[in-house]
């Protein structure tokens, strides 16, 4: 396996289409649904990078940065990577989750290159040829790889 990647997201269908795109990569997926979630995730885990949605309810994705952010400064732990997920796509968006602590930055709805490319830039490998059609039930969606 290629590591465990942590995927924050409130909305299920968006969660579970980013982990089966990371799980056709290789990696181990661990998700949860708020940026409260995350920070304790991160804190009890050893992730190679995190999937972030920006917009959350209670703790959204850059304040949950913010404090995994923090909490790696205090621990002089290494920094995880994080990538930004957003479903908005105005000019200086991904400027502005660079700015407050995310590595990469990329829009929904989630699609395998902009997954992938994303990925690679933060330093995390994945395994092109690895990826495989992607099912929904029995029927597939698209052949990737």
């Amino acid at each position: 396996m290629a590591g465990v990647i942590l995927v924050v997201d409130d909305e299920i269908l968006s969660r579970l289409c980013t982990q089966r795109i990371l799980e056709s990569f290789g990696f181990q997926v661990r998700s949860v649904e708020d940026g409260r979630l995350a920070v304790e995730a991160e804190a009890d885990g050893d992730y190679v990078a995190i999937v972030m949605d920006c917009q959350m309810p209670r703790l959204d994705g850059f304040q949950a940065t913010a404090a995994i952010r923090r909490r790696q400064e205090r621990s002089r732990t290494q920094r995880t990577p994080i990538i930004g997920l957003s479903a908005r796509a105005m000019d200086g968006d991904r400027e502005t989750a660079l700015a407050k602590g995310m590595d990469e930055y990329i829009t929904k709805p989630v699609r395998v290159p902009k997954l992938q490319a994303a990925l690679e830039q933060v330093g995390v490998g994945t395994h092109a040829g690895a990826v495989r059609a992607l099912e929904v039930g029995n029927a597939p969606v698209r052949r990737f790889g």
